[in-house]
């Protein structure tokens, strides 16, 4: 009897192993989100200066963090908590929109969306010095196997050598990466969607000022793909793919849950064919099952 009551109480998970569930649903749901704003920010910026693009969708965002805080009364964060929202905003709302809109200026999406696959990578290394989250050892050969992968497949479909556009993608992964650390840190003190909310709030005092300054004299000039892309990364990439995005990293981990972003490039690499027409190589599901394997052990480990 004690037997059967033990099997029997074995198969339902731990509330640890449902948060841990949640939080890679929440992740991956945040993850397909993020998988539209660089063919989005690339269809924007053809149309509409970069810096506008930048300022404008974290003010947008802003606007609507603005309203949500205030409707749900949340209390003002400490002095400790806001140090570490400046950074979150400098990483996430200006400084990886800024540096990818600079290179999608010059390059296709589909060059730009591969360096997304070394930001897993680049976000559990900022978790390891930033909160002290230690997977074991057997997590890092999966992740730096994973973020090779996708780095060697876009050499491999360069179509030109290492550019400024590049070295602009390298600084928004790290910005980026270390955004997400400090607000999945972050997180578990003020809450997952208050995190980047205060974020843009923050931001509010310089992407305001900006956007009003570098509006179009003539909106109606603008072509309507640009004014589509921008209201994408303004709504879902600088706002809903954050409120999921951090829930998933708080609840499930930053080095479980940031393996799912492996995944992006692949998306991304769609829905550029889809949205701009920019070609897709045949040995793409090659290299994702490839991927699919090292997050799926990655994940084992972490």
């Amino acid at each position: 009897m004690g037997m059967t009551i033990q099997t029997a109480s074995s198969a339902f998970p731990s509330p640890d192993a449902k948060r841990r569930r949640r939080g890679l649903i929440y992740g991956t749901i945040g993850m397909a989100i993020f998988a539209g704003s660089l063919p989005a920010t690339r269809a924007a910026v053809l149309g509409l200066d970069v810096f506008f693009v930048t300022a404008g969708r974290a003010a947008i965002a802003g606007i609507l963090a603005t309203a949500l805080v205030l409707i749900t009364r949340q209390r003002l964060p400490t002095m400790r908590e806001f140090l570490a929202l400046f950074v979150v905003a400098g990483g996430v709302v200006l400084g990886f929109p800024l540096l990818t809109a600079l290179a999608l200026k010059s390059v296709p999406a589909a060059h730009t969306i591969i360096f997304i696959g070394l930001l897993p990578l680049a976000t559990s290394c900022f978790a390891l010095f930033q909160s002290g989250e230690r997977p074991r050892a057997a997590f890092w050969p999966w992740a730096i196997v994973g973020s090779l992968a996708v780095a060697l497949y876009a050499l491999w479909h360069a179509s030109s050598g290492f550019a400024a556009p590049d070295l602009l993608m390298l600084g928004a992964v790290l910005v980026c990466g270390l955004g997400y650390a400090e607000g999945s840190r972050l997180a578990k003190k003020i809450g997952s969607w208050q995190v980047i909310c205060w974020a843009l709030i923050l931001s509010l005092p310089v992407s305001l000022p900006v956007t009003w300054l570098l509006m179009p004299s003539s909106l109606a000039a603008v072509p309507l793909p640009s004014w589509i892309g921008f209201g994408y990364v303004s709504l879902f990439s600088m706002f809903i793919g954050f409120l999921f995005w951090y829930r998933g990293l708080a609840e499930g981990g930053v080095a479980r849950v940031s393996q799912v972003q492996l995944f992006q490039p692949f998306l991304g690499l769609l829905f550029a064919g889809l949205t701009l027409g920019e070609r897709i190589s045949p040995d793409l599901p090659l290299i994702a099952l490839v991927v699919a394997l090292c997050v799926t052990q990655a994940r084992k480990h972490a």
